[in-house]
């Protein structure tokens, strides 16, 4: 049987074969040891003789591409699109690890940009894949659900395989054995602390790293390293496209030409989504891409705890020239839903909105007035229980409102709410579900600054020869947010 060290990979293979009749034949005395002997090396091996694939077919060429290059290689960083199986990668080699390190000294630490990424996706995915294993394969008991494969832990004779948030440097940094792998998942926000912290454990020699991630903006320290910056050519660099995820199938081209129509090809979202490249929101756009999936993860947390407050304000959008209704629900500091409607007129539109008021008496509603909105918004002040409950809101009209600096003014309450809605991204205040309409939407507008040093936002006209359609979802959440002023002070606030 081929030592661990030196065996070639054709070598291993012929074991790992070798290792299967015989362990057929029921020759083994020790089948784990020299499961542990056959594949130490040979991730690849693992994963197409160690899992039951079912009707899967296996690991697509680039996943095992990339798995193959970890042993030699040591560092390996994958990026690409949305649906490429990532999270499989990661999952596979941490079952491989832990099983072929068992008996020696060993740890693994998980982490991710975000915690509800290890919790949600990444160890369910090692729980998925570890339920398909052939232990008839590796010779030895199936996990054990109460000592060994816990929540978010593989805890075996001589090591463990655990979870560490990524603003947690101390900890990552204090994980010391013989055989170390970091496995960094959705790398592209992990703060540079995390990766120094990881960067000791490398001057023992016998540590890897797997890094993989859809891109994001041009920054950070995975960004650097696969534009191979100076002080990161130890990297392995692997970036997988858009047609390799699709022609390996797991990618629907179908979905891909739908989200290239709904954000155009040069928006940030769908290069780093779909393409799966790093790109920048534009200089002059007024919401960046990052402040929007921030606020995603935010409203995903609540959505796994349920902690939503109470509906207060309902944001409007009335659809005119063939675009449809759509209401924004705000909960607090969160939109927890919206509503779309394809009727064009006036009294289907008003009858949804009175009876969300009716439902729910203490609601305010920011209906846009431009268009057949006036209608709307006159039909629900005929009911006298909502007069005070309805505000309308005019884009166009003038505003005295400066921004958060105090330096900057608007040409009008569009700008302004929009400006609003920037800043309060920015500082991580409000939480939007991840509806992709509403991404592409808030995204997409440019803004100038005019003489005078007033704020003008893009005209809606032309963000829709861009979409193909109006920011219908982004102006109703934004008018949820709406304050409107009077020369006493707000009348209603964003509380």
């Amino acid at each position: 049987m081929p030592t661990r060290s030196n065996a070639s990979p054709q070598a291993r293979a012929k074991a790992a074969l070798e290792l299967r009749r015989r362990a057929e034949s029921g020759e083994l005395v020790d089948k784990y040891e020299n499961f542990k002997d056959a594949y130490w090396n040979n991730p690849v091996g693992f994963a197409r003789d160690c899992i039951d694939w079912r009707n899967d077919g296996g690991l697509a060429v680039y996943q095992e591409d990339a798995i193959r290059h970890l042993p030699e290689q040591k560092r390996v960083t994958v990026r690409g699109p949305h649906g490429l199986g990532k999270t499989t990668i990661a999952a596979i080699i941490i079952l491989w690890f832990a099983l072929t390190r068992d008996g020696k000294d060993w740890k693994l630490v998980t982490t991710a940009s975000a915690w509800r990424q290890l919790e949600k996706y990444l160890w369910p995915e090692v729980h998925k894949w570890a339920r398909r294993l052939r232990w008839d394969v590796i010779g030895r008991k199936t996990f054990t659900h109460d000592q060994e494969l816990l929540h978010l832990s593989i805890k075996l004779s001589t090591g463990e395989a655990f979870a560490v948030a990524s603003d947690n440097a101390e900890l990552i940094e204090g994980a010391h054995a013989d055989h170390l792998l970091y496995v960094f998942d959705e790398a592209k926000a992990i703060p540079d602390d995390t990766w120094d912290a990881a960067e000791g454990a490398f001057s023992t020699g016998n540590c890897m790293a797997l890094a993989i991630s859809t891109p994001g903006e041009p920054q950070g320290r995975f960004y650097e390293i696969h534009k191979r910056a100076a002080g990161y050519s130890d990297w392995w660099v692997m970036r997988v496209t858009m047609d390799d995820a699709i022609c390996a199938g797991r990618m629907d081209a179908a979905w891909a030409e739908l989200r290239l129509r709904q954000w155009g090809e040069k928006s940030a979202v769908y290069q780093n989504r779909v393409a799966g490249e790093f790109a920048a929101s534009d200089e002059d756009g007024i919401i960046a891409l990052a402040w929007v999936e921030k606020s995603n993860e935010r409203w995903q947390a609540r959505q796994d705890t349920g902690e939503w407050d109470a509906l207060t304000r309902l944001g409007c959008d009335i659809g005119r020239g063939g675009d449809p209704s759509v209401l924004a629900r705000r909960h607090g500091m969160a939109i927890k839903s919206f509503d779309e409607m394809n009727e064009r007129d006036v009294m289907s539109v008003t009858g949804l909105i009175h009876g969300i008021l009716t439902a729910h008496p203490y609601v305010e509603a920011v209906i846009d007035v431009i268009g057949i909105g006036a209608g709307v918004v006159d039909r629900l002040r005929e009911f006298k229980e909502f007069a005070n409950k309805i505000f309308g809101f005019n884009s166009s009209e003038s505003t005295s409102r400066r921004d958060e600096s105090n330096e900057i003014g608007f040409v009008n309450e569009r700008a302004a709410t929009w400006w609003e809605m920037r800043e309060m991204l920015q500082n991580d205040l409000i939480d939007l579900p991840p509806n992709n309409d509403l991404i592409g939407e808030l995204t997409a507008p440019h803004y100038k600054q005019m003489s005078g040093g007033k704020i003008q936002v893009e005209a809606k006209e032309e963000i829709k020869k861009r979409l193909g359609r109006s920011t219908n979802y982004a102006d109703a959440a934004i008018m949820s947010f709406w304050k409107k002023q009077t020369n006493g002070g707000w009348v209603i606030g964003a509380g």
